[in-house]
């Protein structure tokens, strides 16, 4: 049996699917039943169920966008870096393993040579660095302090999407924002994300940090063609002229825009689809949500 936390979010949700079609047992841990925001309390609801794995796919995201954790920024710190330190002890005490869905968004730029960045690379767009948002602030010291932890997958997701017509869903929101900015990034499709990370414990990988991103980097214009040519959506699409006007007319905090190596991952054996071919996929397959 496979514990989940966060199940109610956009990432929970898909976890929630893929057990059900995969037929695996779990449950899906609400704070209003068990606090597992606090460590004895989630210790002691391990060692009573003993299940065989946990998933940490809970934190603070903000809505709509990143922009709301700079106002909710005790809510942020929580849930994205005090949260994976009272999983981390919880699971260790209870001698659970488990696997963290942490993010990408904790780098800035192309990476090293352009080939962006790999796991062993440092943080470049956090508060050590003094130049981010403070929800990739948080991020970052949620993977500083599941440093040195051990029996623990920290999996890095960057700008999820699939398939479905969703508020969260990266294709859904270049649909509906008035205006984009134009930006190369690396991002990741959401059933694929999961079924990757699962993966890494089904197949019993090296525990560690991976970067679960689709193959491949892709820019804003590109996407919204690739959104143009489904039929999908054919209005016409309106950029910023540069980032400085994005962060003048619509945006209180910097963005994250890079591009991530997800080559460790390939080299255990888990591939994701090349990214241009994933977003055509998912907008062939484009559905309004239930």
């Amino acid at each position: 049996m496979i514990y989940l936390l966060g199940g109610s979010g956009y990432v929970g949700q898909a976890y929630q699917a893929l057990f059900r079609s995969k037929g695996i047992a779990y449950r899906n841990l609400r704070r209003a039943d068990v606090d597992y925001t606090d460590a004895a309390t989630l210790r002691a609801a391990l060692l009573n169920d003993r299940p065989e794995f946990l998933i940490n796919a809970a934190g603070y995201t903000g809505k709509p966008n990143v922009d709301a954790c700079e106002i909710h920024k005790a809510e942020c710190l929580l849930g994205n870096a005090v949260l994976p330190g009272v999983v981390a002890q919880a699971c260790e005490e209870a001698q659970v393993p488990w696997g963290h869905v942490s993010s990408g968004c904790i780098y800035t730029g192309d990476g090293p040579g352009g080939l962006g960045f790999t796991e062993l690379d440092a943080p470049n767009f956090t508060f050590r660095t003094n130049n981010c948002s403070f929800y990739s602030g948080t991020k970052g010291l949620g993977e500083e302090v599941l440093a040195g932890h051990s029996n623990h997958f920290n999996w890095r997701l960057r700008i999820p999407f699939d398939s479905v017509d969703n508020p969260r869903n990266y294709l859904t929101k270049l649909m509906r924002y008035p205006r984009l900015l134009e930006a190369t990034n690396s991002i990741s499709e959401l059933d694929e994300f999961v079924a990757a990370t699962f993966d890494c414990w089904s197949r019993r990988v090296p525990f560690g940090t991976y970067n679960v991103t689709n193959p491949g980097k892709v820019t804003t214009h590109e996407v919204v063609e690739l959104i143009r040519r489904s039929g999908v959506c054919t209005k016409e699409f309106s950029f910023f002229s540069s980032e400085k006007e994005f962060m003048e007319k619509a945006a209180k905090t910097p963005r994250s825009n890079c591009v991530m190596d997800p080559s460790k991952l390939a080299g255990v054996g888990i591939r994701l689809t090349p990214v241009h071919e994933a977003i055509e996929r998912d907008l062939r397959a484009w559905r309004k949500a239930a």
